[in-house]
Formats: C-alpha cells, sequence, structure tokens
C-alpha cells in the first residue's frame, strides 16, 4: 500500500444517469455486534465486509459511557464530510477552481427530538475554501449540495429496508 499512487476519481461521476430505478455502484456491509456489554454502541465491534474497517465502539462520556472509542455520530459525520469534500472537488475540479485548502467540518449531534420524544440528529457543514472568491465558492457549496449523496440523504430520507434475518 505504501507504494499505491493516489488519485481523485474520474470527472465522468459528474455525468447525468437517465434510468427509472436506483443503480448500486458500490455497496459495503458493516456489522456490529455487542462487545462485552452486548450492546453495539456501548461496546460494539464494527467491521466491514473487506477488513478495512474495524473498530471498537463506544459510548462518548456525555451519553454516560467511558469514552475513548469511535462512536456512530463520529462516523456519520466523516462519512459525510468526505462524500461533500469528494462532490465538491469533482465539481471545482471540472471548472479548474484549486481547492486545494479547502476543509469541511461536519458537526453531527445526538438529542432528543420534541416530535416524538425519541431521539433524532441534527448535523451543521461548515466549508472552509481559502483563495476562492466567496461568490464562487456558495455556488459551488449551492452545486454540491444538489450532487452529494449525504445531503440528499439528510434531506430526502435514506432508501432502503430493515429486515431481521436468521
Amino acid at each position: 500500500m505504501e507504494n499505491e499512487r493516489l488519485q481523485p476519481p474520474s470527472l465522468t461521476l459528474l455525468d447525468k444517469y437517465r434510468g427509472r430505478e436506483f443503480v448500486a455502484l458500490y455497496t459495503t456491509t458493516v456489522t456490529v455486534s455487542g462487545g462485552k456489554t452486548a450492546h453495539g454502541r456501548a461496546s460494539g465491534i464494527a467491521r466491514s465486509d473487506d477488513g478495512c474497517l474495524a473498530l471498537d465502539l463506544r459510548l462518548p462520556r456525555e451519553l454516560g459511557g467511558p469514552g475513548g472509542g469511535t462512536n456512530p455520530e463520529q462516523l456519520l459525520a466523516a462519512g459525510y464530510a468526505a462524500c461533500f469534500h469528494g462532490a465538491l472537488s469533482l465539481l471545482a475540479q471540472r471548472e479548474r477552481i484549486d481547492i486545494r485548502d479547502t476543509t469541511v467540518a461536519v458537526e453531527v449531534s445526538f438529542g432528543r427530538d420534541p416530535v416524538d420524544g425519541g431521539y433524532a440528529l441534527a448535523a451543521n457543514v461548515t466549508i472552509r475554501m481559502p483563495r476562492v472568491d466567496r461568490q464562487v465558492a456558495e455556488r459551488l457549496v449551492r452545486d454540491t449540495e444538489r450532487l452529494c449523496p449525504y445531503t440528499k440523504m439528510a434531506r430526502q430520507g435514506i432508501r432502503g429496508i430493515v429486515a431481521v434475518s436468521d
């Protein structure tokens, strides 16, 4: 892996799809088991099907846990930030705008939901684009919001089915 040559994805990812059905381009599975407390959030173990993701989950101190491990909110924030940054980079590359020093920070909050009395998530995205004209940056961010699947998921919900398996 040390000699691996990293390259950004092709601009063909920006090509419009005209089909009627969802077409998966990549699928992965992460399985969480409960660990010592038999509770995935408090002491879970998360493993991806390809073995590249392997980590211990821990309940943060703010929720009464010991902290010291990754939690689902951090994983969501990392995925959202990486996806948004990637989409933004593709759009900027297409327009030949240098955003090399751009950062995307996603803050995810877990809290109480006044609608149903349960729990909900809130996310705030902050983009820093030094050396990019503000109007250009704002336009790129607006366009990225329309492209980024995480932003779409946050606004429109997620496709999927919850099922019980043997």
